[in-house]
């Protein structure tokens, strides 16, 4: 069923009932059976509308294979002329009529189809933007949805309203039934066609790329951002440059977040940074940005080069993650003038993998965004029911076996984590991109999902659910308030992004961050996430996917962490707790240990996944953590001193590069000055006349 995007037996039903009624329809168009025919294709109309709503995938994967809503409907319309003219119930002026109205339909539903994409096209900004000024482009409104939206619900509207004539027709055997249905179908359909207009016509006087970027530069020269985020990227890399929103809003210069795809303004996080997506290359080269003097990119893509072509700013590597993984050494970060890391293991690696990066363009700057991570206390008695962790990493682009413990080890190590002789909880963090490219990762992902799911099963039946009744009110009120936080959260998104508003109408009203609305979403998801602490009995696994709880939310609650190489663990460390990795690539211990910096003071496991004895019974005996000290010192390693705080250093770095591309502007400009007296003198000694000592008449200066 999921290779035809249907989601239901219920769906599956309704599509060979689908089937089945075109073919009747088709049988009795040609023998002239009437009954049959309303029959069919009123039983045909209620499965189509059936699937528009329940299976929209399906829906979709048709339209793909040209045999969509709109094929379907200028089927069905020639089937019904030739069962009228089989069965000869108009007569040659109410079947020429018929005709007439049928094509008067087609014609209509073409018609509006086109003004419906013309619209859409026209009202295609060059730029999407949030928090920024743009309402002098004059921006109108988008046509109501009941004009544009479910352009098959509203054929299957046309036609069962042609088919209800058409029934009357043959019970009463009269024409005229059959005639008004279509008449009232076509004046239906003119009717939606004629109330496009004005919004047609309002479409073709929007501003074009032209006036749109004149307007942002307009905005850029008032504003003079000093500091560019800049990404680009899928809908589900989005938490790369999401990570990174809340460091840059708390630098004291302007700044602004630059994107490049259209869906990553919507996945993009609350924030008061103007935001500005220019998806066209040409458009991003031709904006004016000399205002700039450093931009940071938290991943390497080939849209980069956009903007690293800008010679006036400093083009600084953040990177979405410390960790050991090859891509943190990736031969591409040489074409950046600064590349951040971490700590000091970020400076040696690059040193050591000698791809073309100087030492003296790296900069350690820590990691801002675990400044608030809850840093374990050593005197901390272990929970009754302590916490574990798993958070692999995705499989990569590559089949290499130590990439991620996934698959060759994640279901058998969280089968022993929940099988343990003392319980302990098990929280699933699967990686955003986890199963995008690997079906094995995603089977995997699907049957740890699974597990959970039964586990909590059984063990919310079990002793440990037993609690006072206090407790147990407690958690029932902390639930009732996670229902209606996340109420009001849906409700606060809904009107951030509003359902009648297209990405234009955003745009416009969008000119200035709304600080209540932020505030409001910031207490929102704080208060969730108590809540849902408290809703949750201690005991319960849980799957933490999506963007809530937040990977360091789950941090905090747990007591141990179970990971890959990636900089899920490089983060980790910043709490000082235990955390153990998968050997998946068989390296052994030692070479383990020396290949990858943060297995130095982690507990290892074995390729798929044993060896979690020893690793949970430290969780409830503390002094067997023998590797404490060896976490203490690594953090610094990795991360850097914890003094001055990370997001102090970042702030102070950005300054010195801004300084430096202050410095750069002028020597250009003091550069530019010399080639011009230089062009300017050499003018001169081209001048006729000059290289004799003529004057400006030709003669001869014979004296010195």
């Amino acid at each position: 069923m999921n290779r035809l995007g249907i989601e239901s037996p219920r769906g599956l039903v309704a599509f060979a009932t689908l089937a089945g009624c075109l073919v009747t329809m088709a049988v009795a168009a040609v023998t002239g059976a009437g009954g049959p025919f309303a029959v069919a294709g009123l039983l045909g109309c209620g499965c189509d509308l059936l699937l528009h709503r329940t299976e929209p995938g399906l829906m979709t994967r048709l339209g793909r294979l040209h045999i969509g809503e709109t094929l379907r409907f200028e089927l069905r319309c020639v089937l019904l002329l030739l069962l009228l003219g089989r069965l000869h119930l108009t007569g040659p002026v109410g079947l020429a009529a018929a005709m007439t109205l049928v094509l008067c339909l087609v014609g209509g539903q073409a018609l509006h189809a086109a003004f419906r994409t013309l619209i859409r096209r026209r009202r295609r900004l060059a730029v999407v933007t949030r928090g920024i000024d743009l309402r002098r482009l004059g921006i109108g409104d988008r046509p109501p949805r009941r004009l544009t939206e479910w352009p098959g619900q509203r054929m299957l509207t046309y036609e069962l309203v042609t088919l209800a004539g058409l029934t009357v027709s043959l019970v009463t055997d009269d024409a005229r039934w059959v005639v008004a249905g279509l008449a009232l179908a076509a004046g239906g359909c003119l009717v939606t066609v004629l109330a496009l207009v004005p919004y047609l016509v309002r479409a073709i006087r929007m501003p074009g790329a032209a006036q749109v970027l004149a307007e942002v530069d307009a905005w850029l020269i008032r504003h003079r951002p000093e500091t560019v985020l800049y990404f680009s990227g899928s809908p589900e890399s989005a938490y790369q440059v999401n990570m990174w929103l809340e460091t840059l809003a708390a630098l004291p210069a302007p700044s602004l977040v630059l994107l490049r795809e259209r869906h990553l303004v919507e996945e993009l996080a609350p924030t008061p940074l103007p935001v500005l997506c220019v998806p066209s290359a040409v458009h991003l080269m031709n904006l004016d940005l000399s205002s700039v003097r450093v931009a940071l990119y938290p991943a390497n893509v080939g849209k980069n080069i956009h903007l690293l072509r800008v010679p006036t700013m400093q083009h600084v590597f953040l990177g979405h993650g410390d960790s050991d993984k090859i891509a943190s050494v990736n031969p591409y970060s040489k074409v950046y003038d600064q590349v951040w890391v971490a700590g000091e293991a970020g400076r040696r690696r690059y040193a050591e993998a000698a791809v073309g990066v100087r030492d003296a363009d790296i900069t350690e700057v820590g990691r801002p965004q675990l400044d608030g991570v809850r840093v374990a206390d050593g005197d901390h008695a272990p929970a009754p029911v302590p916490t574990v962790l798993y958070a692999p990493t995705w499989e990569g682009w590559t089949d290499e076996p130590g990439n991620t413990s996934l698959i060759a080890a994640g279901e058998h190590l969280v089968r022993q984590l929940l099988e343990s002789e003392r319980p302990v909880r098990v929280i699933y963090k699967p990686h955003p991109f986890t199963g995008s490219r690997s079906p094995a990762a995603r089977a995997a992902h699907e049957r740890i999902v699974a597990l959970i799911g039964a586990a909590n099963e059984r063990r919310a039946a079990g002793p440990p659910a037993r609690e006072p009744e206090d407790i147990t009110a407690a958690r029932a009120e902390a639930a009732r308030e996670l229902a209606e936080l996340t109420r009001r959260i849906a409700a606060l998104e809904a009107r951030l992004h509003r359902a009648d508003a297209d990405e234009a109408m955003l745009t416009r009203d969008s000119a200035e961050p709304d600080p209540a609305a932020l505030a409001e979403a910031g207490e929102l998801r704080a208060r969730w996430y108590r809540a849902h602490r408290a809703a949750a009995p201690p005991w319960l696994h849980q799957v933490a996917e999506g963007p809530a709880p937040t990977l360091y939310q789950c941090f905090d609650q747990a007591d141990l962490l179970i990971g890959d190489i990636s900089s899920v663990v490089s983060d980790f460390i910043a709490s000082l707790k235990p955390y153990a990795l998968t050997d998946t690539a068989r390296l052994g211990g030692t070479e383990f240990r020396r290949q990858f910096t943060a297995a130095r003071a982690a507990y290892l496991l074995g390729p798929d996944g044993s060896g979690t004895d020893h690793l949970l019974r430290l969780l409830f005996d503390p002094g067997l953590d023998e590797l404490r000290t060896a976490r203490h010192e690594l953090r610094e390693f990795l991360l850097g001193p914890a003094s001055p705080p990370s997001v102090q250093r970042f702030g102070e770095a950005v300054a010195r590069a801004a300084a430096r591309g202050e410095e750069v502007i002028r020597l250009r400009e003091l550069q530019t000055i010399r080639e011009g007296e230089l062009d300017e003198h050499q003018g001169q000694r081209d001048r006729p006349g000059a290289q004799h000592g003529q004057d400006g008449h030709g003669r001869v200066d014979l004296l010195p």
